[in-house]
């Protein structure tokens, strides 16, 4: 029996492995089998094929396919295109230069975040990641982690700056959609220089064709009739057969700890939330003007 569950792991799991174990799973579903019984029918154990269809090996070994297609009985289009996931590199590679000052829960948000191909984000707090000046990033990076060096601090700032990338790169740049609450335009990071500037710079980015931002001015209230944590859609690009690679995925942050949902019923929930929130705030060329008043009334306290 080969030992197939001492196998090494890594933290998070890129998407190409995550599809590939969505579609393993699927093919294992069609099959009628259990995870029990495919394990035993292979002499595996059960975790093994559990990593697998969590996309949590870090590397899948192409005569483990070809055994569980045997099983399953895919046909061998299928099973090239399992080989081919399984061959694809990790995405953002250049993420692990950091990884001591990354969390892995936000390596794999990173990840997700990468292969976008849209973004929904709801910011009731803060200038979403994406829009950051750098002096905003490093103002609020050392107000949260207060003892982390400056070094660490600008390469978390770096780190930002790489993410930023996917909004303004030349071919396919990710479209973003972003509501600001004003409280967070209202909230002083650092100083009003670092307002002002930071203020100019999310109205400037929102004139680029892939991003809209709208800001929800503090007369709007509550238009869900409750309080609104951040939140993020995030959707992914289709592949050659119309489908995407992956489903759409919400992160939601919070104080006690991040949460990924998946489930369909959790989807389309923060996604008529967001179309609520949309419905609410001043429209984009509105809000770009605010943006600019904003700034200018902190050039005003310097």
């Amino acid at each position: 029996m080969t030992n197939h569950d001492d196998g090494p792991e890594d933290n998070g799991s890129t998407l190409p492995r995550r599809q590939l174990g969505r579609l393993l799973r699927e093919a294992r579903t069609r099959a009628g089998l259990s995870l029990e019984v495919a394990a035993r029918a292979l002499g595996w154990g059960n975790a093994t094929i559990s990593r697998l269809e969590n996309g949590r090996n870090k590397t899948v070994r192409a005569t483990d396919l070809d055994a569980l297609g045997g099983l399953y009985g895919v046909d061998a289009e299928d099973l090239a295109a399992w080989k081919e996931l399984a061959g694809q590199a990790p995405v953002r590679s250049w993420l692990r230069t950091y990884s001591d000052v990354l969390s892995p829960n936000f390596n794999t948000y990173v990840e997700l975040e990468s292969a976008a191909s849209e973004l929904a984000v709801f910011q009731p707090l803060i200038i979403p990641g994406l829009l950051q000046t750098n002096d905003y990033a490093l103002a609020m990076n050392r107000a949260v982690q207060p003892r982390v060096s400056e070094a660490d601090l600008e390469r978390l700032a770096a780190v930002r700056a790489r993410r930023q990338h996917l909004l303004t790169r030349p071919r396919n740049p990710c479209k973003l959609t972003a509501v600001i609450h004003e409280n967070a335009l209202r909230t002083i990071i650092g100083n009003p220089k670092v307002m002002a500037d930071q203020c100019r710079h999310t109205a400037d980015m929102s004139t680029l064709d892939n991003i809209e931002l709208r800001i929800l001015r503090q007369e709007a209230g509550l238009p869900i009739g409750r309080l609104v944590t951040p939140f993020i859609v995030m959707t992914f690009p289709k592949n050659a057969q119309g489908k995407p690679v992956e489903p759409s995925v919400i992160y939601a942050e919070s104080y006690t700890g991040d949460a990924y949902l998946e489930k369909r019923d959790d989807v389309e929930r923060c996604r008529h939330t967001f179309r609520t929130l949309v419905g609410a705030t001043m429209d984009a060329r509105s809000s770009r003007v605010l943006l600019r008043e904003i700034a200018r009334s902190y050039n005003g306290e310097r």
